[in-house]
């Protein structure tokens, strides 16, 4: 599993194979079945240690501030290792360690009266939403902006003249790219959204 996730580091999900990770460990592609189900059970494992690995807040019962803390624990975690953060949303896992941040969110809803369905729907909602952010920020900044004085006066000056009055005026801001920030208003933004959605059910 550490080897696969050294792959996925230094050269993205696309570059994980049998080969690779065996390659890495010292030892012959076939070995690995010993071990794994294939590509397919690397990925896995992955997943599943990212998941096992979130450090969860203590529940406050406050469904903001208690759902809040599981985001930031999730960005904590992904942040590590941020080319495998989609893995979570494209894995099917089924072991108990990676189902316990799924058990912390769907708790939380239960104890705010959410029906399990609703739940269910609001948590894939809300996942997505999170590593959407956190793909953003690790993958795809410079095409939503950048950090640095120079790259953002540059991008400005594209922007301001790309003959799109709403892009040129939107400029200043779409040359900027802060990813604490723009984690912290899209988590507040689909708590926002949940919020009044179980004020609705």
């Amino acid at each position: 599993m550490r080897a696969t996730l050294r792959v996925i580091d230094d050269e993205g999900v696309a570059a994980v194979g049998m080969r690779a990770v065996a390659r890495l460990l010292g030892v012959d592609a076939k070995s690995l079945y010993n071990h794994v189900d294939g590509k397919d059970g690397l990925l896995d494992a992955v997943a599943e240690h990212l998941l096992e690995a979130i450090a969860l807040p203590e529940r406050t019962g406050d469904l903001r501030a208690d759902l809040r803390g599981i985001a930031y624990a999730f960005r904590d975690r992904a942040l590590a290792h941020p080319e495998a953060a989609a893995l979570v949303l494209t894995r099917q896992l089924g072991s108990l360690e990676a189902l316990v941040p799924v058990e912390a969110v769907l708790a939380v809803l239960h104890d705010a009266g959410c029906p399990a369905r609703e739940s269910v729907q609001l948590l894939r909602a809300l996942v997505a939403t999170l590593i959407g952010a956190l793909l953003r920020e690790v993958s795809a900044g410079p095409t939503y902006g950048t950090t640095d004085v120079p790259g953002i006066a540059r991008r400005r000056v594209v922007l301001e003249g790309s003959g799109l009055p709403a892009v040129a005026a939107a400029a200043p801001y779409l040359a900027r790219f802060d990813g604490a920030a723009e984690y912290e208003f899209a988590v507040e933004l689909a708590l926002d959204a949940l919020v009044a959605r179980l004020g609705a059910v």
